[in-house]
């Protein structure tokens, strides 16, 4: 089974759009061994700018459907 990419932090569409930059910078020959860094940048600032928060805590599961 492949290892699976995973950037913490980051919802499934952002982890797809992760992915896809990633590729598009190695076929296109971009950022030469930097390929990861960059999409990781670039979708983690796009998360916050977008002022994604995470999901409440709670202890009890039904509290979480009062909110």
């Amino acid at each position: 089974m492949p290892e699976e990419k995973h950037l913490r932090g980051a919802g499934e569409k952002e982890q797809r759009q992760y992915e896809h930059i990633e590729e598009e910078a190695e076929k296109e020959g971009r950022y030469r061994g930097r390929e990861k860094a960059v999409a990781a940048r670039t979708v983690l600032k796009q998360h916050r700018e977008k002022g994604a928060q995470q999901r409440p805590v709670s202890a009890n599961e039904n509290d979480r459907h009062r909110l």
